[in-house]
C-alpha cells in the first residue's frame, strides 16, 4: 500500500467524522445528549456507512470496467445494470410490495441488477468469451430498453409512490438504515476482493489480449471474472441507495493522475476515493438547502457532468 493510498484512507475517516457531526444542525461530539446520540447513531451513522459502501463499490467498479473495456470513458452504469435495478425497484415501490418489509425494495433492486448483468454477459459472449465491443453495445442497448420500460411504468402509475421512486432513481440516501449494511458490506467486499485478486490480470488486459495471453493469462476467462466483480459491486451499490452517477468515471481518472495506472494500486485507491466523494456529496446534499435534502446523485451529477465533458474535449472527441 502506497503512502498516497494511506493518505486517502486518513481523508476518508476525516470525512466520515464530518458526516457524523456536521449537518443542518451541527453536533458537538464531546457533549452529546440523549437526543443527539440517537441522531448520530441511528440516523447519520447508517447513512454515512451506506454512502461509503456505495462510493467504494462504484469507484472500484469504474476502475475495473475501464480496464476490461479498454475505454477510459467507461462507467459502471454503461452496462445497463443500474437500469435493471431501478426498474425492479420502481415496480416494488409503485406496486406497494412489502413481503420483506423495508428490505423488499433493496432485494428487488439487487435481483434486477444481477439478472441484468447476467443478460449483458450472455449478449456479450462470443466464441467462448466476453468481448469488450459486444459487452459495451449490449449494455447500452439493454439500458435504453430498460429505461424505456421504467418510464412507461411511471407514466401509467398513480401519483402515490411516484416521488419515492424518483428519489430512488436519483440516488436518495435519506432512507438508509442499519438493515442494509450487512448485505451491502458482504457483496461489496466480495466484488472488491475478486477485483484485487485479479488486478495483475487486469493490468495485462489493458495492454491487449495478445500480450495478456503471452504473459500467461486467459483473456476471456479473466474478463468474465472481472465482469462478475463489477456486477456484484454495482448491484450492491444500486440496491443500497439507488443510482449514483459519475463516481465510477470521475474517481479512477483523478486517482490515475496521482497513483499511476497500476491496477494493484488504482483499484483500492479508487474504492477509497469513491467512498470519500459520495460521503462528501451526501453531506453537501444535507446542508445545501435545509430543511430540504437533495438526492446525493444530483450532487455527483453536477460535479461529474462538467468533468465528463472536459474529458471528451481533452481526448478530442468533440473536435480540436
Amino acid at each position: 500500500m502506497t503512502v498516497k493510498v494511506s493518505l486517502l484512507i486518513v481523508l476518508l475517516f476525516l470525512v466520515i467524522g464530518a458526516s457524523l457531526f456536521l449537518g443542518p444542525v451541527p453536533i458537538n461530539p464531546f457533549h452529546l445528549d440523549q437526543t443527539q446520540e440517537v441522531i448520530v447513531w441511528s440516523v447519520r451513522a447508517p447513512r454515512t456507512v451506506v454512502s461509503v459502501l456505495m462510493g467504494m463499490a462504484l469507484g472500484a467498479a469504474g476502475a475495473v470496467l475501464q480496464g476490461i473495456l479498454r475505454n477510459p470513458l467507461a462507467d459502471p452504469y454503461v452496462l445497463g445494470i443500474s437500469s435493471g435495478a431501478s426498474l425492479c425497484a420502481a415496480v416494488g415501490i409503485l406496486g406497494g410490495l412489502t413481503f420483506l418489509g423495508a428490505f423488499t425494495v433493496p432485494l428487488l433492486a439487487f435481483g434486477g441488477a444481477l439478472a441484468t448483468g447476467a443478460l449483458v454477459g450472455v449478449l456479450g459472449w462470443k466464441r467462448g468469451g466476453l468481448w469488450p465491443e459486444r459487452l459495451l453495445l449490449a449494455g447500452v442497448g439493454l439500458s435504453f430498453l430498460l429505461s424505456a420500460l421504467l418510464m412507461l411504468i411511471m407514466t401509467i402509475s398513480t401519483d402515490e409512490g411516484m416521488r419515492k421512486a424518483m428519489l430512488w432513481i436519483f440516488g436518495d440516501l435519506s432512507m438508509s438504515d442499519w438493515s442494509r449494511v450487512p448485505y451491502g458490506t458482504a457483496f461489496v467486499a466480495a466484488g472488491l476482493a475478486l477485483a484485487l485478486f485479479r488486478s495483475k490480470a487486469l493490468n495485462a488486459l489493458v495492454l491487449g489480449d495478445d500480450l495478456a495471453h503471452s504473459l500467461g493469462f486467459t483473456p476471456q476467462r479473466e474478463r468474465l471474472t472481472l465482469f462478475t466483480a463489477v456486477g456484484l459491486m454495482t448491484a450492491a451499490s444500486v440496491s443500497l441507495g439507488g443510482m449514483i452517477g459519475f463516481i465510477g468515471l470521475l474517481i479512477p481518472h483523478i486517482l490515475r493522475l496521482f497513483t499511476g495506472a497500476d491496477n494493484r494500486i488504482l483499484v483500492p485507491a479508487s474504492a477509497v476515493g469513491g467512498g470519500v466523494l459520495l460521503c462528501v456529496a451526501d453531506l453537501v446534499s444535507r446542508m445545501a438547502l435545509p430543511p430540504m435534502e437533495l438526492p446525493a446523485g444530483v450532487i455527483t451529477a453536477l460535479i461529474g457532468s462538467p468533468y465528463f465533458l472536459y474529458l471528451l474535449r481533452r481526448k478530442n472527441v468533440l473536435g480540436p
